[in-house]
């Protein structure tokens, strides 16, 4: 097991975790909505951590809360989308944020390649499973992109535990 290092300072008396917590705040990410199709039919999150990861071949890496929905529905189809939102798409990222979200009974979506995607994100990809890991409680899912759209916009943000917009 690993030791944390973490300095001193003025906020002494506040746990590591909470310092690592401080720390993950500031990072600024862009929303996304992970989906893919369960048994009962399409469910979906919301996700801030979503990069890229190769160009070649065109990986997608995102990483998902242990024991949900989508992550399960994701290692049973072995596939899943990301859709991208737009600045003016927060409900949408707070809808699937909810536990008592209505997610895809409320947003307007469509199949591509049998995975659900949202209507009308600022970017998506449809993504074949190629690899998970479990680290901490979150699961790194590896996806090869085997379908997408791009179109232009701002995208919606998250930073300091909230939505936020790209200001230029």
């Amino acid at each position: 097991m690993s030791e944390t290092a973490v300095e001193s300072g003025p906020d002494d008396g506040v746990t590591a975790e909470e310092k690592c917590l401080r720390l993950y705040r500031t990072m600024a990410a862009g929303v996304a909505v992970i989906s893919a199709r369960g048994p009962a039919g399409p469910v979906g999150m919301t996700a801030s951590s979503v990069t890229s990861l190769s160009l070649r071949p065109p990986l997608l890496l995102a990483c998902l809360s242990l024991g949900s929905k989508t992550l399960s529905a994701i290692h049973r189809s072995r596939s899943f989308a990301v859709s991208l939102l737009t600045e003016n798409q927060r409900e949408i990222a707070e809808d699937f944020a909810s536990p008592a979200g209505s997610r895809f009974g409320r947003h307007q979506h469509r199949y591509v390649l049998d995975v659900p995607v949202l209507a009308t994100p600022l970017s998506w990809a449809v993504c074949r499973l190629g690899d998970s890991r479990t680290y901490g409680d979150h699961e790194l899912v590896v996806g090869e992109i085997v379908a997408l759209k791009t179109d232009s916009g701002r995208p919606l943000l998250w930073h300091s535990q909230a939505f936020a917009l790209l200001r230029t």
